[in-house]
């Protein structure tokens, strides 16, 4: 049996996962997000390490390996550290067992990662950071529409007549909506046409990276209901016979990708020092 931790340290966020494997099965005993505001993240991370092992029940003694991503490796009591597309992975496969592809969307960059059935990365493709396709950016509008995150879904489901927004620049993008507000366009028009240009952009990078059947999203956008109603849209259009889920607990996935693969190689090194 091992007991695995992962810990991942976005820009805005920490998610920590602890897991429980033992013949094969893999066991969730506790996860939690935290949001950084504008705290230490290492200080976010430590304490909402300690909040999982006392949603577990556990001492610190009695977790075997501590695995971080993203930006954890500052954390000093981690073990190891892997990088986001291969926690992503992972997690992706956890989530959605049949995915052969993920499309992680972050607050600043998004990712199109193509795996095998073990969730070994075969080719990934990554957005510019200045591009307007990130959760921060989507953020950024919501605010100035003066919505919740939580509306941004609905609304962009509900309009029907999306504008045509710059894809290429976040400025000129933000750009658009300013003018857009002034001649009194509703805001899920706005919206629903932001998430068909971000659409747009994934599905590229999917196409280029070779993906193909089930495709999980991952990340803080993951619960963003238009987005993913229009990354199937796009899909469709573009005839490439990609299914696009969004797991309830998607955003975890990094944390659940760090844990699982930081119980593989804590049981990897437990073999290799008893042969």
């Amino acid at each position: 049996m091992t007991i695995a931790a992962g810990i991942d340290v976005g820009s805005s966020v920490v998610k920590t996962a602890i897991f429980r494997v033992e013949g094969g099965t893999e066991t969730l005993l506790a996860s939690r997000m935290d949001r950084i505001f504008r705290r230490n993240p290492v200080a976010v991370g430590e304490e909402s390490y300690q909040a999982a092992l006392q949603a577990a029940g556990l001492a610190a003694e009695e977790v075997d390996y501590v695995a971080t991503t993203g930006e954890g490796e500052a954390l000093e009591f981690r073990r190891g550290h892997f990088y986001t597309m291969t926690t992503h992975a992972r997690g992706a496969i956890y989530l959605v067992p049949k995915a052969q592809a993920a499309v992680d969307v972050g607050a600043l960059h998004a990712r199109a990662i193509h795996m095998d059935a073990h969730a070994k990365v075969l080719q990934y493709r990554m957005t510019s950071q200045c591009a307007s396709g990130s959760g921060q950016f989507l953020e950024n509008i919501a605010r100035y529409l003066g919505v919740t995150l939580d509306e941004v879904g609905p609304l962009s489901l509900e309009a029907e007549s999306p504008e045509k927004i710059s894809g290429i620049c976040a400025v000129l993008a933000e750009t658009d909506v300013i003018n857009f507000v002034s001649r009194g366009i509703p805001a899920g028009n706005i919206l629903r046409g932001i998430h068909e240009s971000m659409a747009g952009r994934y599905v590229r990078l999917l196409k280029t990276a070779g993906a193909e059947g089930t495709v999980a999203i991952t990340g803080g956008l993951s619960r963003d209901t238009g987005l993913v109603g229009a990354l199937n849209r796009a899909a469709t259009e573009q005839k490439l016979g990609l299914e696009i889920i969004a797991h309830p607990d998607a955003i975890m996935a990094g944390a659940f990708g760090a844990a699982l693969w930081g119980a593989f190689r804590h049981e990897a090194l437990q073999r290799k020092q008893s042969a």
